[in-house]
């Protein structure tokens, strides 16, 4: 018996996938993205091979949560300094970096190691329903 290692994608052989964010669900939206980005979709995942695809969110900034999440779900970020802790809620973050909601909830999903950078880069956000993606032939999913 062998165990068949998996080879690393060079660049233009990854796929391109496209995904309407519009009325979508945060965190199921974030969970599909991170699957595709992780490449747990394709039959030869391996955990330290980085074969995911390319991922176009449309309409980032459109995204859906339930309940108080507008009010209530708070960012908060901290350089280390004493008295420098910033806090935002989702709602203020919506009106000031519509596609930072998504990149933040696809970035806690992802493996904590040297691969999620990498990861991170594949991802292609953009508030609109326009994308400057179409030389790459990207397939439309829903999620």
């Amino acid at each position: 018996m062998k165990t068949l290692m998996p080879k690393q994608i060079v660049g233009s052989d990854r796929k391109w996938y496209v995904i309407d964010a519009d009325g979508q669900n945060l965190g199921k939206l974030a969970t599909r993205i991170a699957v595709l980005l992780k490449g747990k979709d394709r039959v030869d995942f391996a955990p330290h091979v980085d074969n995911g695809a390319y991922v176009i969110v449309l309409n980032a900034g459109k995204v859906a949560v339930t309940g108080n999440k507008e009010e209530d779900k708070v960012y908060r970020t901290h350089s280390g300094y004493m008295g420098s802790l910033k806090e935002i809620t989702l709602g203020k973050l919506r009106a000031k970096k519509p596609t930072e909601i998504v990149r933040h909830a696809v970035f806690g999903m992802l493996p904590k190691n040297r691969l999620r950078d990498g990861m991170m880069l594949r991802l292609k956000l953009e508030t609109g329903n326009v994308h400057g993606y179409e030389a790459q032939k990207p397939e439309t999913i829903s999620v």
